[in-house]
């Protein structure tokens, strides 16, 4: 018998998927699925299976829908090595799906999760969303791709092309049943080191780890820091809406105030200022997607998709803030403005909570903290700032010492947020499951981004509170021209500071995924 003639017969009689052509998986019973099971104890960190998944699936080398991870740990001699080879893990409670605004991801009846490349609008906020960091960009297509399980091979019964293509057999495909995995063995068999816990999306993917491993091991790519994406249309979106938000709150509290008191009511400028911000702000976002063209079709999930929630909800308060700007142009007044005003504030508050919710995000942790919705809501500050300089311009001056005190009082608590997120920094213990991406995190913030931390650091408390306090008293002093001047510089700071912080808050963001995963393709 010759050596390929063995080869053959020992993998048929001990049954491994590897090298074979077809594959022999028992017809699924009621609750089960297909899933992957890796043995860390076989793989050798090859990169075969990446290989054989990029050929299959035509992908080009920065688009890696398998990818293979290396950790490492121990006291020199007794140290260990040890590789990860991932996919998608076609998790029981997906987050890729659940927070697609396009619908775009489905699960099968075999539990496998696929996606829609044709509905696909390239937003990528599955990228943001799977923990594992399994989607990925496609530069050249303007879409999220990932691994499907080559389920039509398995349809088939051939060998999905990971599988077929390791040497060792570390990769397989096998059946759960879900109930009795969630029940059973996720905590013990569905962790493996650098990972995330796997009850967070009930990953379904099993792994066979090595005997005696080290307490601590740790990413062989540790000290290799990556800033991630600016998000720069983001950036601006994010801010001139939460701007435009508070402005109109602003907005609606002088009107009712006008009505009870001797105050003047707002104005036409006031009011058509704070819908041009959100008017030229919301259309910014959709320079992030691949596919700009189907950016209304983000409005499809609302069921489950905070970003569907946004879009929607902070649609509908741009277009309600342009009623609202009509009724001011034509001075109409009374009952029915203030009735309107007060609809399209309730529908702004929920449009900016979902927007905060985006970010709300395990497999982000420098996100995923209550202040960023406090952060988002407070941004607004500017909003009062830029009202008081239109109101200092008409000579409205008791107006424009009301919305100081509120600008004050918005970017007292910015400032708050701002340094109790460097506390969070600085108080972060090697004991915190997310120890690893927050340090990473402030690394980015005191190196990479040292000179943008610093200028925010700096101008944060000049543009919220120093000018704003300045314009108090000059006005107070009878010098209404300085106050104008301290309001306009304020706005001028402020605006750059916010815009600062934003960046800093998308691109010092490092999220959970592989460990040690050196040749990380198109990643977000």
């Amino acid at each position: 018998m010759s050596a390929v003639e063995s080869f053959i017969n020992y993998k048929a009689k001990t049954g491994m998927q590897c090298g074979n052509y077809s594959i022999d998986l028992p017809k699924l019973k009621p609750g089960e699925q297909y899933r992957f099971h890796f043995d860390a104890t076989k793989c050798i960190g090859c990169h075969c299976c990446e290989v054989a998944c990029n050929e299959q699936n035509n992908n080009p080398f920065d688009v890696k829908w398998r990818r293979v991870g290396e950790v490492e740990g121990g006291v020199f001699p007794n140290v260990s090595q040890i590789f990860f080879s991932m996919s998608c893990n076609h998790c029981i409670d997906p987050w890729c799906l659940k927070g697609c605004p396009t619908q775009s991801y489905i699960k099968l009846d075999n539990g496998i999760v696929i996606h829609d490349d044709e509905a696909c609008i390239g937003c990528q906020y599955c990228t943001w969303n799977c923990p594992y960091d399994v989607p990925v960009f496609h530069e050249e297509r303007h879409i999220v791709t990932k691994c499907h399980m080559c389920f039509e091979r398995i349809e088939n019964n051939q060998t999905t092309a990971c599988v077929q293509a390791c040497p060792e057999g570390a990769i397989e495909i096998e059946v759960v049943n879900k109930e009795e995995w969630l029940n059973g063995k996720i905590d013990e068999e569905g962790n493996a080191p650098g990972l995330i816990d796997a009850r967070v999306t009930n990953s379904t993917t099993r792994f066979t780890l090595p005997e005696n491993m080290p307490k601590t091991l740790e990413p062989a790519d540790r000290d290799l820091i990556k800033p991630a994406h600016k998000e720069l249309p983001l950036v601006f979106m994010t801010v001139l809406t939460q701007v435009s938000f508070i402005g109109f709150l602003a907005l609606l509290l002088g009107d009712i105030a006008s009505k009870i008191t001797s105050l003047p009511e707002p104005n036409f400028a006031m009011a058509f200022t704070v819908f041009a911000l959100s008017a030229i702000g919301l259309p910014l976002s959709a320079l992030h997607l691949g596919r700009p063209v189907k950016a209304l079709s983000a409005m499809k999930n609302l069921k489950s998709s905070w970003l569907s929630k946004e879009a929607l909800f902070l649609g509908i308060f741009t277009a309600l803030m342009g009623v609202v700007t009509l009724f001011y142009y034509f001075e109409e007044e009374g009952f029915l403005r203030v009735v309107l005003e007060i609809v399209t504030a309730i529908t702004g508050t929920y449009g900016i909570y979902a927007q905060s919710m985006i970010y709300k995000i395990p497999a982000k942790p420098t996100w995923n903290r209550k202040s960023t919705t406090y952060r988002f809501f407070s941004t607004g500050y500017i909003g009062t700032l830029i009202l008081a300089a239109i109101a200092t311009l008409t000579k409205d001056f008791s107006v424009v010492n009301i919305l100081l005190s509120l600008s004050i009082l918005l970017g007292s608590i910015q400032m708050y947020l701002f340094y109790e997120s460097q506390r969070f920094y600085d108080t972060i213990k090697k004991e915190d499951p997310f120890y690893y991406q927050i340090s990473r995190a402030k690394k980015l913030l005191e190196k990479d981004f040292k000179k943008l931390y610093g200028f925010r650091k700096n101008s944060l408390p000049i543009g919220a509170i120093f000018l704003p306090l300045t314009a108090v008293i000059a006005l107070n002093a009878g010098s209404s021209s300085f106050a104008f001047l301290s309001i306009a510089l304020a706005v001028l700071i402020s605006f750059g500071s916010e815009l600062a912080g934003r960046l800093l808050f998308y691109s010092s963001a490092v999220k959970t995924g592989m460990p040690g995963n050196f040749f990380a393709g198109n990643q977000r």
